[in-house]
């Protein structure tokens, strides 16, 4: 199986629910009888007794689907209708759609509290998704009820042993067996229990009795096989697996067992092999027939694994599990276009399936359009909010799109549903890179490590936290062992040369940057150390040629013109600036990072016509991205272009409507040219929601709250802003102004008289001098 974002996981079933009958239309004689007989078409009770009759007919046959809307219709005319409750849930244990036998066996018992086999099915659906304590409840409930059942006991006792009550978990296994000394699956459970409590030789001898019991239990040997393995002892594991093998050749789970055994051993081939020779068996099985393109798939050979599924996918065209994993595996592979056009056919045909929408914004993503990302992904998200591998692409596509407190929140919730979520853990690091975010990146890059201590990228994020807190040393330490997993990933050298840097050691930084530059000549990353390396010798013109060295190694590098483009902006050579980042855009027309400097050297070189064409042209080419607008307004608001300005932070809005730097702007906006101040104080609280440690954000709510009269908030944040930003006379000006009306004169005074010491040419001086005036000696 696919494992891990970026693949797709068992889809759960839906069923299909009709909202209502078709009135079929028929001849006199047909609506003549249907008067004749009312009691026979019309008759509540008679019609849903039909239904779940005619639905049992359906489950008899094997047609669940067909069976499914049967009761669903017997429940849509009596919803509290028992009998169709039960088969419902019965029909979902039997084709794996839990959460919907969950729902089922809840609503049984809201409809009969007695009813023992709901409280120990629902029991063991809560232990499976691990609340052991829930469980716990409905099989004491269940014992309540028949203190003798053994279900219930089984249940009582699994749920004690994963809540860690070993011996009461043993003691009540054991009263199941008393009750019953036949019961092949007891000996099992308690199998497991033992070996839970540290007792093998206990467990062994427990394995032994329930095959004894029962030789022909796949299910126990298949246990038998994963004790044995568990130990250590291969040949006895191999021996069960195989034996399970041979009572159901069709059955694949024996096979992936032993393969994954021999790869334990080191014994690819034969593992390998054990499944090549099983495939026949299992060419009618769905699960089956994947089996070798899953094992290639696991064992990282995606090559081989996209070979045999393009195989599988010309068989089989129609299994919807097998296409959406092959357009993954395309992906994989970095066949994105072909990935993409098999996903849009699917889409095609079925508009709203989740797979091939997730599968939609994982492509977006890789055509750089993380804004069209976002909005597919969110549909999925909002459809499916328990899909963590949509909340991790969403999250990614948001960080993408320039909106970190969104993408941070995405990746935080498909955390919480999958805490060992690797990808996950390592985006929300790179993003707290990004927002100097010491505590998250902290959190993240250590759960990363214990999550996969095999995964480089753990050590090299762990490792940029540890120099934020000065823990050199150790920030070395996991720099080597990135290096040692990973020897041909130029990221572990690229952060040793910077390492190397902040300790001042110049030359050891430079040849560290080159290593990761010889690993891969487009790291940009390594590059732009290098170069700062070079700018803190103060050796400007050294740091240019060795970008141009670079790009002519790589001259298809976008990032590259990016970086050259902005060397010659230091040094206010605008026009190569300009020609180094319009050659970035031709480049790489998704790169935004390019279209926004690129405007922003146009306004230094004094061509504000020109960068709003930039901004103008970014939108094209990126209309669901915010940043372009917001820049465009901030660029109009220089302009004295107040209206330009508001439209553009409007659009910016629409695009994303947690926006914090737009809704922040388009509220200061809105103040200090007579607009609405409910709705400013709406987009200042966004504002504050989205960026709570930004000073000027603090600044645009008490400016608000000023306004609207609540001066007490309003100094508090000022004073917060003024901690962060001492010198900023806006700032003062505003604390100022608040403390007046506060009737703090000694404190408006003293504020004021700083902000016209920092800016005596402000726009507000003239207010300032008057309000001093006012406020006397």
């Amino acid at each position: 199986m696919i494992r891990g974002p970026g693949s797709v996981e068992k889809m759960k079933k839906e069923w299909m629910i009709p909202t209502g009958r078709r009135l079929l239309a028929g001849s006199l004689l047909a609506v003549l009888l249907a008067v004749a007989l009312p009691g026979c078409s019309r008759d509540p009770n008679t019609r849903k007794q039909n239904f779940l009759e005619s639905g049992d007919k359906f489950l008899a046959k094997g047609q669940y689907r067909e069976a499914a809307i049967e009761y669903q219709n017997a429940l849509q005319i009596d919803s509290d209708f028992l009998p169709a409750h039960i088969q419902l849930a019965d029909l979902f244990l039997k084709t794996a759609s839990y959460g919907n036998a969950a729902r089922e066996f809840t609503k049984i018992l809201q409809l009969d509290p007695k009813n023992i086999k709901a409280h120990v099915e629902l029991g063991n659906l809560l232990l499976a998704s691990k609340d052991a304590a829930a469980a716990q409840e409905h099989a004491k409930a269940a014992l309540e009820l028949d203190p003798n059942n053994i279900d219930a006991l089984a249940l009582l006792a699994s749920s004690d042993s994963v809540l860690g009550n070993v011996p009461g978990s043993l003691e009540e296994m054991q009263k199941a067996i008393d009750i019953d000394p036949k019961r092949p699956k007891s000996y099992l459970y308690m199998a497991m229990m033992q070996a839970n409590a540290g007792q093998p030789q206990a467990a062994e001898q427990s394995y032994q009795k329930a095959l004894e019991l029962d030789p022909k239990s796949v299910t126990a040997l298949m246990a038998f096989g994963g004790f044995y393995q568990q130990q250590k002892r291969s040949p006895e594991a191999e021996e069960q697996y195989r034996k399970a093998m041979q009572l159901e050749p069709a059955n694949p789970q024996p096979v992936v067992a032993l393969s994954r055994l021999f790869l334990t051993q080191g014994k690819r081939a034969e593992a390998e092999q054990i499944v090549k020779d099983a495939k026949p068996n299992l060419r009618d099985n769905p699960t089956g027939y994947r089996i070798l393109g899953d094992f290639y798939l696991g064992t990282g050979d995606v090559p081989h694994a996209t070979e045999e599924f393009a195989a599988l996918f010309r068989d089989h065209p129609k299994d919807k599990r097998l296409r959406d994993d092959y357009v993954q595996i395309l992906l994989l592979g970095n066949r994105t276009e072909e990935a993409a056009t098999l996903n849009e056919a699917a889409l095609k045909e079925s508009p709203k399936d989740p797979a091939a929408l997730l599968a939609r914004g994982q492509i977006l993503l890789r055509q750089k359009k993380p804004g069209d990302a976002a909005k597919v992904l969110q549909i999925v998200a909002s459809a499916e909010p328990e899909n963590a591998n949509a909340l991790y692409f969403l999250g990614v596509a948001q960080a993408e799109s320039g909106d970190l407190a969104l993408g941070e929140q995405s990746l935080r919730a498909a955390v919480r549903l999958r805490p060992q979520m690797a990808l996950a853990q390592q985006a929300l690091a790179e993003i707290a890179v990004r927002k100097d975010d010491l505590d998250l990146l902290t959190k993240s890059s250590e759960a990363l490590v214990q999550i996969d201590p095999s995964l480089a990228a753990g050590y090299t994020l762990r490792a940029v936290s540890r120099v934020a807190k000065h823990d050199l040393a150790g920030a070395e330490t996991d720099l080597n062992k990135a290096v040692t997993l990973a020897p041909n990933d130029p990221t572990a050298y690229a952060r040793l040369g910077s390492l190397r840097a902040a300790q001042k050691r110049f030359p050891d930084a430079e040849i560290y940057y080159e290593q990761a530059l010889a690993k891969n000549p487009d790291f940009a990353e390594a590059l732009r150390g290098l170069v700062a390396v070079e700018i803190a010798q103060k050796q400007m013109d050294k740091a240019v040629a060795r970008v141009l060295q670079q790009i002519a190694k790589s001259p298809s590098n976008a990032d590259y013109q990016v970086l050259l483009g902005r060397l010659y902006a230091t040094q206010k050579k605008y026009a190569e600036a300009e020609a180094a980042f319009t050659k970035a855009v031709s480049l790489d027309p998704s790169n935004m990072e390019a279209f926004l400097t690129l405007a922003q050297v146009q306004i230094a070189g004094g061509s504000p016509d020109r960068a709003v064409q930039s901004y103008q042209q970014s939108i094209q080419q990126h209309p669901n991205d915010a940043r372009p607008y917001v820049l465009l307004g901030m660029l109009e608001e220089s302009r004295q272009n107040t209206q330009q300005a508001r439209q553009a932070y409007e659009k910016a809005l629409q695009v994303q409507p947690d926006f914090p730097l737009a809704a922040n702007n388009l509220a200061f906006l809105l103040l200090e040219n007579g607009g609405d101040t409910n709705a400013a104080l709406t987009l200042a609280q966004t504002a504050r929601k989205g960026l709570p440690q930004n000073p000027s954000v603090a600044d645009t709510l008490a400016w608000v709250y000023y306004q609207k009269g609540v001066y007490g908030s309003a100094a508090d944040l000022l004073k917060e802003a003024i901690h962060a930003v001492p010198d900023n006379a806006t700032f003062h000006y505003h604390l100022g102004m608040v403390y007046a009306k506060m009737g703090n004169k000694a404190g408006a005074r003293e504020e004021l008289e700083r902000a016209l010491k920092l800016n005596p040419n402000s726009q507000h001086a003239q207010e300032i001098r008057q309000t001093l005036t006012a406020l006397g000696g």
